[in-house]
This record gives C-alpha cells, structure tokens and sequence, in this order.
C-alpha cells in the first residue's frame, strides 16, 4: 500500500491555498527521524486510509524514498469531515511498537434476541504490541456466543495473531448481555439534584429541630 507525498514549503493560514487544490497539509516524524513539513493528494489519501486505517503500515514515497509509516493522527472539519492535517509517524519495522487496534464485533448474541437481553459492547479498541507489519487492521469478536443473561465476553477469549501481544488485563470485559428490567430499575432509581437538595433540606430540618430540643432540655 503506497501514497506519494511532496515537500511542503507554506505553513499557517497560508495552506488553504494548497487545500483548494486538492492537498492535505502533513506532517512526517519519528522515533530518531527528521521532522520533515510534506502535503498529499486528498483523494488518493481517503483511497489509501480507507483500507489502510491507523494500524497499517504504509509506504509514503518522498523523495525518491519509501518510507513505512502508520497514520498518527487525522484532523477534520467538525462541520464538513473535510481532512484539514494528517500526521505520518515514520516506523522501524524490526522494533516492536504499541498501538490501538479497533474491535470489529461480529454475529448475533442469542441472548438478544431469544431472552430480551441487551448488548453493551464495553471495549471499541484493543491495545496490542506487535511489530509494525503484523499489526492486524482490526480484532474480531463473535458475539453468538452470548447465550445467556449476564454471560461476557473477556479480552483473554479473544483469539489474536501469534506474533500479537495483548496489553490489557485478560479479565477487562469486552462485551455482556445485562437484563433489561435491571437497566429500566437502574434507569428509575436514578437519583436527581432535586432529590438531593430536598433529602439535604430534611436532614438540616431534623438537625435543627433536635438541637432546638436539646437547647430546651438545658433550659428546663
């Protein structure tokens, strides 16, 4: 998977020019490597990204180099989704690195459909560390075999590459099935701020009022 990239020679407000012509300001940095100011092709990145994601390795020809770097960090218009900036981080493939890989859930929990249960998918990303090309673009995660009510799925039963290791506790949850009365009961108990300032002004009430009695008793 490749992407070309030219060096960039505007910086600031000035790269708005560069983006009406079909650019994407970037940035090219690394562990031990030189921070170099670069642009790319808008519609041969979101080609590139789609496929590639932020947990596969890409070579960026610059300079008449291939450089392997995994996208780093992708800024968006919060109105439009147009990609303003993109960073490269610049890889060493023989070092392994830590990274986020996203969950990718797939089948139907039993429990759903057949009991009424409901689904709370607790992790969307895993933390891994592997080298720079056995990173996988996604984990997957059955969930058909969520069969019960309050049966879970744990980060221990997912299966990963070999050449993958897994960062997080083998007993954080991933996803489970909760009852849905249970969720409504929680969801009705709910205390509010009214309940609290009301519960406060009782308690005040008692306090004083068992004060003023004690203040009575001395007197008498």
């Amino acid at each position: 998977m490749e992407l070309t990239a030219q060096k960039r020679e505007v910086f600031g407000k000035s790269v708005k020019k560069i983006r009406k012509e079909g650019l994407i300001p970037a940035e090219l940095y690394g562990h031990g490597v030189k921070n170099e100011h670069l642009s790319v092709s808008v519609k041969e990145f979101n080609k590139v990204f789609k496929e590639a994601g932020e947990s596969t390795v890409i070579n960026l020809n610059f300079e008449g180099q291939k450089k392997p770097v995994l996208v780093q960090y992708v800024g968006t218009n919060p109105r439009t989704d147009e990609i303003l900036a993109v960073d490269f981080y610049e890889v060493n493939l023989s070092e392994r690195i830590n990274v986020n890989v996203p969950i990718e859930f797939t089948g139907e929990a039993p429990a759903v459909k057949e009991k009424s249960g409901i689904l709370i998918k607790a992790l969307q990303e895993l933390e891994i560390e592997a080298l720079p090309t056995d990173i996988p673009r996604e984990i997957t995660v059955d969930l058909s075999s969520l069969a019960e009510i309050g049966s879970s799925i744990h980060v221990g039963d997912i299966i990963v590459p070999k050449n993958v290791k897994v960062l997080v506790d083998a007993e954080t949850v991933v996803a489970t099935i909760t009852e849905q009365e249970a969720e409504e009961e929680a969801a009705g108990s709910e205390i509010t701020v009214d309940d609290i300032k009301v519960e406060g002004e009782e308690k005040r009430a008692e306090r004083t009022a068992k004060k003023e009695g004690e203040e009575t008793s001395e007197k008498s």
